[in-house]
């Protein structure tokens, strides 16, 4: 193993309740009501394909412009980032910090492969940017996730092979995406959403660099 790829909403810092505020509220707008259960689809995809399936719910997405559309995401973006603003590093996730810290003894390089483009902002509000090797714009890419495109990208950013690789995601999509980059996916949550993962774990305090090299080892001896 030569690198670790994370997602970054539900795995490093839990925002997805700032997500579904900032939803919720565009929402409203549009005279569109959306609950916390249909907020679980929006998880793992781009801004623009969450809209898209918020006003498709709403039986809206033949009114807007696609020059509409983007500006109501933005509009979104802009309410999210209001409400993540107050995040410090007391936000991390419980074993994140000295997870980062074993991977950076073993001299592990770091990615995030985040749907998210306000990643490089809140990593500095968590302040772990350090940590990170490097960070993949999704603006950058063809196909968001289930797509491959964001992990391959992160392992092409890293200078590794994607079969070197672990991934790291709460999200089914994002394991999706991990296991068509060819990576060892490790799920983070429930383990019927996540069962395509290699291995799942019940939460992030359970993240270790034994487990991670343990898990890719695994995958490779039955490769």
């Amino acid at each position: 193993m030569k690198a670790v790829i994370f997602d970054l909403d539900g795995v490093i810092t839990d925002t997805a309740s700032y997500h579904f505020k900032a939803w919720k509220q565009l929402a409203a707008s549009l005279e569109i009501e959306m609950d916390e259960q249909f907020n679980e689809q929006l998880k793992g995809i781009s801004r623009i394909e969450s809209l898209e399936k918020i006003l498709a719910k709403g039986k809206k997405l033949d009114q807007y412009t696609e020059q509409e559309i983007h500006q109501l995401a933005q509009q979104k973006n802009e309410v999210y980032k209001e409400l993540i603003n107050g995040l410090t590093s007391a936000d991390i996730l419980p074993g994140i910090l000295p997870f980062l810290q074993e991977l950076k003894e073993n001299s592990i390089k770091i990615a995030i492969a985040s749907a998210s483009k306000n990643a490089p902002f809140i990593l500095e509000k968590l302040e772990i940017n350090q940590y990170f090797d490097t960070i993949v714009d999704p603006d950058s890419l063809k196909k968001g996730k289930p797509a491959p495109d964001i992990f391959l990208k992160g392992a092409e950013q890293l200078f590794v092979h994607s079969s070197d690789c672990v991934g790291i995601e709460d999200a089914p999509a994002g394991v999706d995406s991990i296991n068509a980059a060819s990576m060892v996916s490790i799920g983070v949550g429930s383990s019927d959403q996540l069962r395509k993962a290699d291995v799942v774990l019940s939460s992030t305090e359970k993240l270790t660099y034994e487990i991670v090299n343990q898990a890719w080892k695994d995958h490779c001896n039955k490769s």
